[in-house]
């Protein structure tokens, strides 16, 4: 049996399979392998129909698993048909973004500006964070915007519309940038508070500045380190070391830090 877009190959124990893929005005797309002829057969006519559908009549929502393609293909198709750009992964074109589909249900977005970086990466959803597979390493997605990995959303970070999967930049707020350091509102007063996770938390004091407060846990964790064996995350602000040296001499740490 013979059709084209379709090959037929064999496994290593012997037994048939059909790769099945189309050209595009040159452009080797696959769209996968079937071990049943007639379905290879549905997968090659129903990549046709939704590269010449001029009505769009396909959409993202209304994919059928009758077509015998993937979903990711399927997105990839009309990536295609809508932008003539060839993405492998399951990427779509909007204006001004672009949508990463890591299911039907599940939509992520970003940036234009980042469509470089996404095109060529996979990305995956473990628990509540999502992952760029890269090197054979899995990459929070959330490092790429800022977000300390210790972060924890509505606390030290926020999506401002909302929407948990939109990673436009302009969506993205950092509240607390470094470990330990809460910006918080008191009577009316903008101050950041600093504490220090010990079995419980103990309070190291409040500040005017992040950067302070930054300085001020490294140097209340600096003192628990000397009396027992703790391993504490450190923050590292932006500023030259003698800024820094200046800043933490002058900061007063609480007496009970010294006796634990």
């Amino acid at each position: 049996m013979k059709s084209k877009g379709i090959f037929e190959t064999k496994r290593k124990d012997n037994s048939t399979y059909y790769r099945v893929s189309i050209y595009v005005n040159k452009k080797h797309i696959s769209l996968g392998s079937f071990d049943i002829f007639e379905d290879a057969v549905t997968c090659y006519d129903s990549a046709n129909k939704i590269l010449d559908d001029a009505e769009h009549l396909f959409t993202p929502d209304n994919y059928d698993s009758a077509l015998k393609i993937s979903f990711e293909k399927y997105i990839v198709l009309l990536n295609y048909r809508d932008n003539k750009l060839y993405i492998a992964n399951p990427i779509y074109l909007k204006p001004n973004f672009f949508e990463y589909y890591i299911t039907k249900d599940t939509i992520l977005k970003f940036d234009k500006d980042d469509l470089f970086y996404y095109s060529d990466k996979k990305i995956s959803k473990r628990g509540n964070h999502y992952y760029c597979h890269e090197y054979g390493l899995q990459i929070n997605i959330n490092d790429r915007y800022g977000i300390p990995p210790y972060a924890v959303i509505g606390r030290d970070y926020i999506f401002k519309n909302g929407d948990t999967t939109d990673y436009r930049y302009s969506n993205i707020e950092i509240v607390n940038k470094y470990h330990g350091v809460s910006k918080v509102n008191k009577k009316g007063k903008i101050v950041y508070e600093v504490k220090v996770h010990v079995n419980g938390y103990l309070k190291v004091g409040d500040y005017k500045d992040e950067i302070t407060a930054a300085i001020a846990y490294n140097k209340a964790c600096d003192i628990l380190s000397k009396n027992a064996d703790k391993g504490f995350i450190s923050n590292y602000p932006d500023i030259n070391p003698k800024e820094y040296a200046t800043i933490y001499s002058e900061i007063q740490i609480p007496r009970k830090f010294y006796d634990l």
